[in-house]
């Protein structure tokens, strides 16, 4: 307990030493606040820019409808039928408190369509009704499109390195810490697992291809609850081959244990990884299932674990030979233990930057995509397919300047957060 609690206690003393060095950085400190504006943004996105109504008293009953939308959308409630396909616009209220851009990116107004610009006049009821940024050539508004279209820049960023991070995790950290001479298995054991993986990956996604692309077409719970059913037929598969090894192994020539050499494994793995481009496999992937956001987050997240694999690995082939590893390891503490409380927390740190350049790097490839017209469905508005509406009016430079400003801006700040990391984490900088 002593030496976990001296291990907390150094850990709290870097992280300290950290948050100084960074906040030096002038740079990145601002870039770090800019991202908490954008969160703000993605967070609020349906309370900014909405064409229902935030508060609303309508017969002598009070709603809030911009809020029930959530609860309608996940199918928890239905609207009363006096608020069932209204124009909520034309509606005459007791009293109304409206989003401060009262469109979704979705609204079409045709009195204002083929590319309005935001300094020419527009054809609008009030000063309210105002189109900031201008329009599209269908009438739709630009800022709330821009609004909007935050969310899925950084949910793209987000999710998709987090599932690169999980993955790249788990692999450089049983690279690195085990390398080729600490995991020893029965031969039997080896076989079957190398037979279940096989059998597994059939039955739990090849077989089940169509389903979860249906799934991912529908909804995210729909996708989450498909890829659980496959992730518990995997495990259930994988789960009966141990099972007879443990049997089989009793057996004197099957019994007989084997060096399994992870850590060249799962390097060749990386190095396999490495070499697909990722752009022509989102390319190929979409070709066959249906245009979704969801599909473009899991392939980046599925091809970016590489670079924090790498890093991991490197950082534990050294943290494994450290003496609290060695006393952790006297102490009788199982290896499973030792890695996943002791050895990852302190080789995360150079994950942190590969994370930050790669939000940055998952941003970039979502915009290039929808300025392609590659993977997201037409109805989705994207800085990405803003900026492809510039392509066919180059007129309107409204449409190529605000999105390609907001994908400037959101690369760079998160490329600099990553860079005061690198600064802040860099031993030699500390005095």
């Amino acid at each position: 307990m002593s030496n976990e609690k001296n291990i907390a206690a150094n850990n709290q003393d870097f992280w300290s030493y950290v948050k100084r060095q960074y906040k030096k950085n002038k740079a990145a400190v601002a870039s770090y606040y800019v991202i908490l504006f954008l969160v703000f943004i993605a967070i609020f996105a349906d309370f900014l820019a909405n064409e229902k109504p935030l508060i609303a008293k309508y017969n002598d009953t009070i709603y809030f409808p911009a809020l029930k939308d959530y609860s309608v959308n996940l199918g928890l409630s239905d609207w009363p039928p006096e608020l069932l396909n209204v124009s909520w616009q034309d509606l005459e209220y007791d009293y109304v408190i409206w989003a401060p851009i009262p469109y979704l990116p979705q609204n079409l107004d045709f009195d204002n369509a083929q590319s309005v610009g935001p300094f020419d006049n527009q054809n609008v009821i009030s000063t309210r009704w105002r189109h900031w940024l201008g329009t599209d050539e269908l009438g739709r508004d630009v800022l709330s499109g821009m609004i909007h279209a935050t969310r899925i820049a950084l949910s793209v960023g987000v999710i998709s390195m987090t599932i690169a991070s999980f993955i790249g995790i788990i692999f450089g950290a049983f690279a690195g810490f085990f390398g080729d001479d600490k995991i020893k298995m029965s031969l039997i054991r080896v076989v079957l697992n190398i037979i279940g993986l096989g059998l597994a990956f059939f039955y739990a996604f090849s077989m089940r291809s169509y389903t979860i692309a249906e799934a991912a077409g529908e909804s995210l719970f729909s996708l989450f609850i498909s890829l659980s059913i496959s992730l518990i037929i995997f495990l259930f598969i994988m789960t009966i081959m141990n099972l007879l090894a443990g049997q089989l192994k009793k057996l004197p020539f099957l019994g007989k244990r084997v060096r399994v050499p992870i850590d060249i494994i799962i390097s060749r793995l990386i190095e396999v990884q490495i070499s697909i481009p990722v752009l022509i496999l989102i390319i190929s992937v979409v070709a066959i299932v249906k245009p979704s956001i969801i599909w473009i987050m899991l392939i980046i997240g599925l091809t970016r674990w590489t670079g924090i694999a790498r890093f991991i690995r490197a950082e534990l082939l050294k943290i494994r030979s450290l003496e609290y590893i060695e006393a952790a390891s006297a102490l009788g503490f199982t290896h499973l233990r030792i890695l996943f409380k002791h050895a990852i927390p302190n080789a995360l740190s150079p994950v942190l930057i590969t994370v930050a350049f790669g939000i940055a790097g998952a941003i970039l490839t979502e915009a290039i995509l929808s300025l392609l017209g590659i993977g997201v469905p037409a109805e989705t508005v994207t800085w990405g397919s803003l900026l492809s509406l510039a392509r066919h009016a180059p007129s309107a430079w409204w449409l190529a300047i605000f999105p390609g400003f907001a994908i400037f801006i959101t690369v760079t700040v998160f490329n600099l957060v990553g860079e005061g990391l690198t600064d802040a984490l860099d031993p030699r900088q500390k005095k």
